[in-house]
């Protein structure tokens, strides 16, 4: 398996929009929370965090083929589970994912994606624009607010479910998660 420095330059490599490589580096980190808290290889969970939208700016983000180009650039650098949880993250493309294992990486992936996602969206309405200000009473009202970061799919939140996990319990893991990696985030 690749190791994270060399999974974060081939991500550089495909991705240009420095927004977005901040988006995998905050998704990455919230996988890696949800793996030590379900007891799952972190190594593995964060690298598909890290490495689930690396096709975007690849395929002009058309979300017909999202997710299927990264199996091409992912092929023999990541294991079939983690590549099918990477591919059917977006529900867009029609690809189906077969194994438990990576129905269980799927869940955790878009719970994470869309987290991450409400989570910089509400810091960057703080008056400093840090997650550091970001309280979890808050995000939940953020959370509930369907007039809020309206690209935010609630619905892929509540995925954390499949995992036995709870909103509130995924949105206080990711938020301590991403105040770890905030100043990477510059945020």
């Amino acid at each position: 398996m690749i190791s994270r420095t060399e999974a974060l330059n081939l991500l550089r490599k495909y991705l240009v929009d420095e927004k977005m490589i901040k988006h995998c580096i905050a998704v990455e980190s919230i996988m890696r929370s949800l793996a030590r808290m379900l007891g799952e290889d972190e190594e593995l969970w964060g690298l598909v965090g890290l490495l689930h939208d690396i096709d975007y700016d690849y395929v002009n983000r058309d979300m017909s083929r999202h997710g299927l180009e990264a199996l091409n650039i992912l092929k023999n650098v990541l294991p079939e589970d983690a590549l099918q949880a990477i591919a059917g993250h977006n529900e867009h493309n029609g690809f189906v994912v077969t194994s438990e294992k990576a129905k269980k990486l799927l869940h955790a992936l878009r719970a994470a994606d869309h987290t991450a996602g409400l989570i910089v969206a509400t810091a960057l309405v703080m008056p400093g624009k840090r997650i550091s200000e970001v309280k979890l009473n808050t995000l939940m009202r953020k959370f509930r607010s369907k007039d809020f970061a309206r690209g935010v799919d609630r619905s892929r939140i509540m995925e954390v479910q499949q995992l036995g996990l709870g909103v509130e319990e995924l949105l206080k893991l990711a938020l301590e998660s991403l105040k770890n990696v905030a100043q990477e985030l510059e945020l």
